[in-house]
């Protein structure tokens, strides 16, 4: 899992004095809104690295065209309890094999990370009142799951069995 470090962020976003920029430049490591990309994917170049945040409520089926040509995805947790960026990070690995990276932002806690994991998520920027140290101990508190996920497609019995 890659934490996410603001400062240090290569992926920055477009603003303007009112919010996001409507026609963003075009350059590498740009991390635009849903609305930002709708505006420039027409002409924006094969092959730069771009990165797209979106809503959790967001139905991932209208990106599906556009994600080989991206290589970030963020995906946006409002509220610790709102668990639809789940659902979404699990779409986009395992049914449409999105390779680039899933980043998960907003209320991001330290209990979240095994479940961000095995759902799809390579990357989070945790709340800022949450520990670096305690979310990498998270990460090893369980060295196998029963079920299968995204990481382990077969079920630990499934693996005993064979």
């Amino acid at each position: 899992m890659n934490f996410i470090d603001t400062h240090q962020d290569p992926w920055q976003r477009v603003q303007g004095e009112d919010g996001p920029s409507p026609h963003p430049p075009t350059t590498s490591h740009r991390l635009l809104t849903l609305e930002q990309w709708h505006a420039v994917r027409e002409h924006w170049p094969d092959g730069l690295a771009t990165a797209v945040e979106l809503s959790n409520d967001f139905d991932i089926e209208g990106l599906v065209a556009d994600l080989p040509r991206l290589s970030v995805i963020v995906l946006q947790f409002p509220k610790w309890v709102d668990g639809r960026a789940y659902s979404q990070a699990r779409l986009l690995r395992a049914r449409y094999r999105f390779a680039g990276e899933i980043r998960a932002t907003g209320e991001v806690l330290v209990d979240m990370l095994p479940l961000l994991q095995r759902c799809g998520f390579d990357a989070v920027q945790l709340r800022a009142d949450q520990s670096l140290d305690a979310a990498r101990r998270a990460l090893s508190f369980f060295p196998a799951h029963y079920q299968g996920d995204v990481l382990q497609h077969q079920p630990v019995f499934a693996k005993v069995a064979a």
